[in-house]
């Protein structure tokens, strides 16, 4: 499928989705503390986009199973949970990480962005884990341009998460958004044989979703009985940060930032 390039007043309306995904993330945010439910977080966001008059994008997300979808609202990933963690009555606790990636459709148009959020006092390697992450991200967009190779940028992302001793996920990897959550192409955190037989030139109009996800030890995951639930194979802790971001004449825009 083809690459599907925007114009500025689309680009607009992403950024217009992209502002009520940063306001969900706010309130989950604020939110996160111990004692408080993975469930009453979800309930949250569930209300803000709402009130913000948008379509959530993955609850009842279609799944290999028939008749069964993703069943919550927002994906809320705990600790070891890498990606697609589901709501319930898990209690949050002092020291915790808690991954939040949301969704939403607006008038037409997506945005979709993730953050890690810490809880209390957060050992010293787990906070690393999540500063790094998230400097991954803006390594990604401060070397987004027009012209540049998609596996250059990847390279600095796993270089320098790998550098700093953890495992990058190879399972999950950024994508195109626009009118669906998932478009073309597909955008790795690591450069590979595939990526590099397959290089994606960067193009004015380009949107992107960058996502990297680390983990403090081993790269492997694996997907537990419900289908959904992605954790880490040694139980270790796992970073996950996203922005949508548009590939401008000179660089980029972050369409998920709020402004």
């Amino acid at each position: 499928m083809a690459i599907q390039l925007k114009t500025r007043q689309e680009i607009e309306k992403m950024r217009a989705a992209g502002r009520v995904v940063r306001r969900v993330l706010d309130g989950c945010r604020r939110l996160c503390q111990p004692g408080v439910t993975t469930r009453q977080i979800d309930e949250e966001a569930d209300r803000l986009i709402r009130e913000n008059h948008a379509q959530g994008l993955f609850k009842n997300y279609p799944t290999y199973r028939p008749g069964e979808g993703f069943p919550s609202t927002i994906c809320i990933s705990v600790n070891e949970v890498v990606v697609h963690g589901i709501a319930d009555e898990r209690r949050l606790k002092d020291g915790d990480i808690v991954g939040i990636d949301c969704g939403v459709q607006l008038d037409g148009w997506c945005g979709d962005s993730a953050t890690t959020v810490l809880v209390g006092d957060v050992a010293p390697e787990v906070r690393k884990l999540c500063q790094d992450t998230e400097h991954v991200l803006e390594l990604a967009i401060d070397n987004m341009r027009p012209g540049r190779k998609w596996s250059q940028v990847a390279r600095l992302m796993q270089n320098y998460a790998e550098s700093q001793g953890y495992g990058v996920v190879r399972d999950f990897v950024g994508h195109g958004i626009g009118q669906k959550m998932h478009e073309e192409p597909k955008v790795p955190n690591f450069v590979s044989r595939d990526l590099l037989r397959n290089d994606i030139e960067l193009r004015e109009g380009m949107v992107l979703a960058v996502e990297p996800m680390c983990n403090l030890g081993s790269r492997d995951v694996r997907t537990l009985d419900d289908g959904w639930t992605v954790v880490t194979v040694d139980r270790k802790p796992s970073a996950h940060y996203e922005h949508t971001v548009a590939v401008t004449a000179d660089g980029v825009e972050v369409l998920t930032d709020g402004r």
